[in-house]
């Protein structure tokens, strides 16, 4: 197959390395040039286990290539995979700017029958926009060519995008048409050869499926963390309550840890858009606003507990373990470390941080200032602080010598987000240790 990919970025990259990799032949098309010039030397952009070594095997044995020429990409391919970012607006919307302006730059150049598929998050009603630019660049170009246009979302987490294309749990495909259907099904045929993991469905339950996905999930987080906010007031323990409830099938273990809040690239941005797109359709998504109320509450949880044991933290210096909204990636966007950070300098506070692979992107969003430094180990960072602040749960920070970090630390307080450790034994280590929904052990 001949498969072409407007987007080099997270989703973009990962798909690309991931078709070339079962033979097809794929071009990403960037408009960023020095993006492109990076990737054509090897430089991977992002972090995710497994991509670089990807992406150098298939550039190598030349079944993927990178350019800036949209006229090329859109002559290479019969799939025309549009995976541009969709920015949240001030309002909350996905902005389709990107993906519009693909799909009339497909137009520009196409001379014969495409499948243009919509691998970025869009809200229910895209695909009919890109069929309008398509139709309306063709029409002024008074050229005839066929097209369909399909959704086709991605369900990646990040530190793990490599395992979840190449095994999914199901691939989602909105078509209107039979032609785009079976296309579609071909392609990913070496994806699914244990069983049929292909479910077509139409264009806008497609859309819909992706936003309810994270939408869902974040939902379980938002719960579990009110239920852990609950739990700290009337004396029960969460993490007994969260072995209880996940025993039910109907319920599971998946997403239901209590913990700082989540961020990342997706589900604070679907979350939103789902509500905003809820708003244009005159329905009152309360729930989903509630999910996100709860969450932006919950990221301050660690703050609020740093000033219960601190009081103001003028003068004082905080470690922070873990800069990434999750394990396994060097995002930090939306991230409850930016929260915390951010209101520990807002109180006169400094930062001492770690993370084992998102310093680099701390110190793009942050720059050099007096009142943060990222240090080379989780010891290192500790040292000489007034508290120690778990914000992901790397693992790494799950098995830390306590009683070299009991002197390092100029007082022994830890505050955890991930509830990573015992509060019996912290206390039995001579730790005040404050966690999410968990009693504190009786003296």
């Amino acid at each position: 197959m001949n498969i072409t990919i407007f987007g080099s970025g997270y989703v973009g990259l990962v798909t690309a390395a991931c078709f070339a990799d079962v033979g097809n032949e794929v071009l990403c098309v960037d408009i960023d040039e020095a993006k492109v010039a990076r990737l054509r030397q090897g430089q991977i952009p992002i972090y995710e286990p497994g991509l670089t070594e990807l992406v150098l095997k298939n550039a190598a044995e030349g079944r993927l290539r990178f350019t800036t020429d949209a006229a090329a990409g859109v002559a290479h391919g019969l799939y025309q995979f549009i995976a541009v970012g969709t920015p949240p607006n001030e309002d909350g919307s996905a902005d389709l700017q990107y993906v519009l302006a693909v799909a009339r730059s497909i137009a520009r150049h196409m001379d014969g029958y495409r499948l243009v598929v919509s691998k970025s998050t869009v809200p229910v009603g895209t695909a009919d926009k890109v069929s309008a630019a398509l139709r309306e660049v063709l029409q002024e170009r008074g050229a005839t060519p066929e097209f369909d246009v399909v959704s086709n979302p991605e369900f990646l987490k990040e530190g793990d995008a490599i395992a979840d294309f190449n095994k999914p749990d199901r691939i989602i495909v909105g078509a209107d048409s039979p032609r785009a259907a079976k296309l579609m099904q071909t392609l990913y045929a070496p994806f699914n050869r244990n069983h049929d993991r292909v479910i077509v469905m139409d264009v806008r339950s497609s859309e819909l499926t992706k936003y309810a996905a994270n939408a869902m999930l974040a939902t379980k987080i938002s719960f579990m963390n009110e239920m852990a906010n609950l739990a700290e007031r009337i004396g029960a323990d969460i993490e007994k309550v969260r072995i209880g409830i996940g025993a039910d099938p109907r319920i599971g273990y998946h997403f239901i840890y209590p913990g700082a809040g989540y961020g990342g690239s997706c589900f604070p941005k679907d979350v939103k858009a789902l509500v905003k797109s809820a708003s244009d359709a005159d329905f009152d998504a309360a729930i989903l606003k509630a999910v996100e109320q709860v969450n932006d509450n919950q990221k301050q949880t660690l703050y609020r507990k740093l000033r219960k044991h601190l009081g103001s933290l003028q003068g004082k210096t905080i470690a922070v373990w873990g800069l990434a909204f999750k394990p396994r990636t060097d995002d930090m966007r939306e991230a409850a470390s930016r929260t915390l950070i951010e209101a520990i300098w807002a109180d006169g506070g400094k930062v001492r941080a770690h993370d084992p692979v998102a310093m680099k992107e701390a110190q793009r969003i942050y720059g050099d200032r007096p009142d943060f430094a990222l240090l080379d180990s989780p010891m290192a960072a500790a040292e000489g602080a007034d508290a120690l602040a778990v914000v992901t749960e790397w693992r790494v920070f799950q098995s830390p010598n306590l009683g070299r970090l009991k002197q390092l630390l100029r007082q022994p307080l830890i505050v955890d987000g991930r509830n990573l450790y015992d509060p019996a034994w912290m206390k039995s280590e001579g730790f005040v240790y404050d966690c999410v929904g968990r009693p504190t052990p009786a003296a």
